[in-house]
């Protein structure tokens, strides 16, 4: 990793990272709100250039990290630091707004737990439990029967194993969020599948961190 800190700087860019996939194309535009021991010492431990270096794509032990600011320049992505005062269930805590090169927005939460583990927790105004770890699906989807199951077999049908799923939702059949980690990557051919069915509205998958 590139420090000094493993939960400031090294889970900072984890967690700039995971919001760029999830973003699903590259940021021009980023608004990132500090929380707690974050805001407090955001510059002297790297955070801020952390996130902007996950937001470039960069892991957090490539030595661009510390020139974050100029690569983001050259690569045309825009970004402001926001402090807040607010407390948080987590003090190392970040939110991410980010616009894409298609103008797609999109919103995370991400706390840094140490030792360069991450979780997010929010997408979009939804409550996640996302932490990097393994191959991803997530699906947004009408909260309405059938939809888990006809996912579930899609993927049992071509033999790809589900190691956890956990589903988030904001109402009763309202919209909702999927998350399914799996042993093997999820094919496009298989994500085209998952995507025709009904209720589900987009998918979108993560490779392991």
């Amino acid at each position: 990793m590139i420090g000094p800190s493993s939960s400031h700087t090294a889970g900072a860019a984890r967690i700039g990272l995971l919001a760029r996939r999830i973003l699903g194309e590259v940021p021009v535009e980023a608004t990132i709100t500090l929380y707690g021991s974050f805001a407090k010492t955001y510059k002297g431990h790297g955070t801020d250039r952390a996130l902007i270096a996950g937001l470039l794509g960069y892991s957090a032990d490539d030595a661009r990290l510390r020139e974050a600011f100029s690569h983001a320049r050259l690569e045309g992505l825009s970004f402001s630091f926001v402090r807040s005062e607010e407390e948080t269930a987590h003090p190392n805590t970040a939110r991410i707004a980010m616009r894409g090169t298609s103008g797609k927005r999109t919103e995370v939460v991400g706390v840094s737990l140490g030792g360069g583990r991450i979780e997010i927790r929010e997408i979009d105004g939804f409550p996640v439990e996302l932490n990097g770890e393994e191959h991803t699906l997530i699906t947004l989807h009408r909260d309405q029967p059938g939809v888990i199951a006809r996912t579930t077999a899609i993927l049992s049908a071509a033999e790809i194993n589900i190691s956890t799923m956990r589903v988030f939702r904001r109402a009763k059949h309202a919209n909702a969020v999927m998350l399914i980690s799996t042993d093997l990557p999820v094919a496009e051919d298989i994500v085209e599948s998952i995507e025709s069915v009904p209720a589900i509205e987009c998918v979108l998958t993560l490779e392991p961190l």
